[in-house]
This record gives structure tokens, C-alpha cells and sequence, in this order.
């Protein structure tokens, strides 16, 4: 009993505290995009994409999965769109017109990446087998009109230098994902949800023989 009571208390806490936002979207395996002319590598094509927010640190987390290891001998690197706000650039011309973006992170499969002509700290890029992770601070990404978790976030492989040809993938497809705060709606289930497993403890105590 005392431990159900403690694993709520700590849930609600940390939601209700708001430190780390997160939401992520899944792509299917050897979806490469119509009109792509480069080599069909595993590291090029994206199985996953997630984007967490912490307010505390003021910074973001983006991960991405690949279809396979990350192989730095082989060509290409990855573009991480962000939409702070305006988003006047997108994919339109290709069919793609939610993918919108006003800053472009370019991560390097050496381990390095530059936000809009700055470079990220040194250790701000892990790359470990398939997965690919990012720490990006608030600062690089100043807002033009959206609170930091809300800001909308798309990762697109690219073979190399050149136009959307070279664009292996995109993830999450014509859309971006961000770190965004639950609905109303959501809050009021979350509440709920604890009400009834309160009532439902609260049963058992009753219940309980002396």
C-alpha cells in the first residue's frame, strides 16, 4: 500500500513540477524519399525521432534512431529543422509543405554540429551504434513568436551538399513534433486517473481485516 501511494505521489510530482517535456514519432523502415538519388544506407534512413524539453537546463534533447549503425567512413549528415516560430521555409516544392523550419542544425557523424553558422559545445553530440543524440541550449534557438516547447522540430538525412535530391528521409513526414504541454483535457484525465486510484486504496484500507 505504501509503496502504490509513493509511486503515485512521485508521478504526480514530476508531472506537475513540468522539469522535462517530451514527445517523439516513429518512421518505417526503408521509407526513403520519392526523388532521392543518393546511396540507400541504413545510417540515411530514420526509425525514430524524439524531442524533450527541460526548463531547468533551458536546453533541448533530440534523438533519432537509424535503421542501422551510424558509420561515420560513409557519406552523409543530418539536418534538424527547427520552427521557433515564423517557419517561412518548408518542403512545399517537394510535397512536404508542414515540414517548416526558420533555423537549421547540421549534426556531423563526427560528432560535431553547428546551429545557424554557431557551434554546438564540445560533447553536445553522442552518436552510439543507431542512435544519434543532440543537447541543443534555448540560447542558440531564440523564440520568433513560440514558448521553447512548443517550438516544432523535423530531422532530415542528407547524402551530402545539394538540393532535395539528396534528402534521404524525413521524420516526422510533412509535420514537425515538439515538446508540447498536455491539453486541458489531458490534465483533467491525469486528475481523474489519480482520483480513482485514490478511492480505489482508500477501498482497500476499509477492507482490510484488523
Amino acid at each position: 500500500m505504501r509503496k502504490s501511494f509513493s509511486i503515485i505521489a512521485t508521478a504526480a510530482s514530476l508531472f506537475m513540477a513540468g522539469g522535462a517535456l517530451a514527445a517523439s514519432v516513429s518512421d518505417p523502415v526503408g521509407d526513403f524519399a520519392s526523388g532521392y538519388v543518393g546511396p540507400h544506407q541504413a545510417d540515411l534512413d530514420v526509425t525514430g525521432f524524439s524531442v524533450s524539453y527541460d526548463s531547468a537546463a533551458s536546453s533541448f534533447l533530440l534523438e533519432s534512431t537509424m535503421a542501422g549503425p551510424i558509420d561515420p567512413s560513409l557519406p552523409g549528415f543530418y539536418a534538424i529543422g527547427v520552427n521557433t516560430g515564423t517557419g517561412p521555409a518548408s518542403f512545399a516544392s517537394i510535397g512536404l509543405p508542414g515540414v517548416r523550419f526558420n533555423q537549421v542544425i547540421a549534426v556531423q557523424k563526427a560528432g560535431t554540429a553547428v546551429v545557424s553558422g554557431s557551434s554546438l559545445p564540445a560533447g553536445s553530440v553522442t552518436i552510439v551504434g543507431d542512435l544519434l543524440s543532440v543537447v541543443v541550449p534555448l540560447s542558440l534557438l531564440p523564440s520568433t513568436g513560440f514558448a521553447p516547447e512548443a517550438y516544432g522540430f523535423n530531422i532530415w538525412p542528407r547524402s551530402g551538399a545539394g538540393g532535395t535530391e539528396v534528402i534521404s528521409d524525413f521524420a516526422p513526414d510533412n509535420a514537425t513534433v515538439a515538446a508540447a504541454v498536455p491539453e486541458p483535457a489531458g490534465w483533467m484525465m491525469m486528475i481523474l486517473g489519480f482520483g480513482v486510484l485514490g478511492i480505489r486504496m482508500r477501498s482497500r484500507l476499509v477492507s482490510k481485516p484488523a
